[in-house]
């Protein structure tokens, strides 16, 4: 089979395509034969070895996968050769054929795409554990989205949106803004234009009952001045590159709560609650109340320039390759 292999940390540029034994499943695994391998921000990061997770080179990128069953392992019953499936993996998806234990895998709804089925997983998951288990978001509360028409922050505006609240979306241009009003959002704030404490203040004067933040750097401290009380900030990513320093004085006098937002060691943590949630979005997606936005499908061989657009926060929703 074909995969896509980081055997170097370092820049996209330096992936390499080899070919590989096709893997086998053992007891409680499928193999899935990949149709879409979806890639997140942090696949930039961890190519390098910038990232909390670094797996044995070599290894593919890409946490998350759509395709269909192609073989079943010993004591197997519940998934037969043919099926639509979708799973996450951590890392190695970007290959023609995976293996993973049937824990990870769910069903595709005829309705959903496998490139939308591919995507779900991280930014989805991330958006409704966060905005639910986290960011414990009401109906009518105001909620900022910062960095809206990326891939988790425009999940994060759907699903914001579908749990009821008052949706800020807060992005670098117009055209991105427009995309997030298509996903839900009711206002907008582009941040390379206008201030955004400034532009917060006159969106939410009463202060923002929750934020979402996907970027970190230069915007977070505004933005927690931004906070009303009893506000949930919730640390999701930092795209903007820098990890910003917190004066916790503020936590203070805002009277608001700092939240992290680890998708992948809840999805660890708490298994049952993880397939729920992806369950859920799994029929939220199949019934159109989430859009999962594709921005592009590359091959293996474009992955250095899927990859780009990603670093570059150039993407409007989600990039997949195609094996």
């Amino acid at each position: 089979m074909k995969a896509l292999l980081c055997e170097a940390l370092g820049p996209a540029e330096t992936l390499v395509i080899r070919d590989l034994p096709e893997p086998e499943p053992g007891p409680g695994e499928i193999a899935i034969r990949v149709r879409a391998a979806a890639l997140n921000f942090f696949d930039t990061l961890v190519i390098e070895g910038r990232y909390q997770v670094k797996p044995p080179l070599p290894f593919s990128p890409s946490a998350e996968c759509a395709g269909v069953v192609s073989a079943v392992g010993e004591g197997v019953s519940d998934w037969q050769v043919g099926e639509r499936v979708a799973a996450w993996l951590g890392y190695g998806a970007a290959r023609e054929t995976v293996v993973v234990p049937t824990q990870a895998a769910i069903r595709i709804p005829d309705k959903l795409s496998d490139h939308q089925a591919a995507g779900l997983f991280v930014t989805y998951g991330t958006a409704l554990h966060g905005l639910i288990q986290r960011g414990e978001i009401r109906p009518g509360e105001t909620l900022a989205i910062l960095g809206a028409a990326g891939g988790a922050g425009l999940a994060a505006v759907e699903i914001g949106a579908l749990l009821g609240a008052r949706v800020i979306a807060c992005a670098s241009s117009p055209d991105k803004l427009a995309l997030a009003r298509e996903h839900g959002a009711q206002d907008g704030l582009d941040y390379a234009a206008d201030d955004i404490r400034a532009g917060l203040r006159r969106l939410a004067p009463n202060g923002l009952d929750a934020l979402y933040d996907t970027v970190g750097g230069e915007l977070a401290e505004p933005a927690l001045r931004s906070m009303g009380w009893g506000g949930r900030y919730l640390v999701v990513g930092f795209a903007g590159g820098e990890i910003p320093k917190i004066p916790l004085n503020l936590l203070l006098l805002k009277g608001c709560d700092l939240r992290g937002v680890f998708w992948g060691d809840f999805v660890r943590r708490d298994p049952a609650g993880h397939r729920a949630n992806m369950e859920r979005l799994l029929a939220w997606a199949a019934a159109g109340q989430i859009r999962a936005h594709v921005h592009g499908a590359y091959p293996l061989e474009r992955a250095a320039e899927a990859l780009a657009l990603i670093a570059g926060r150039k993407v409007q929703g989600k990039v997949v390759l195609v094996p």
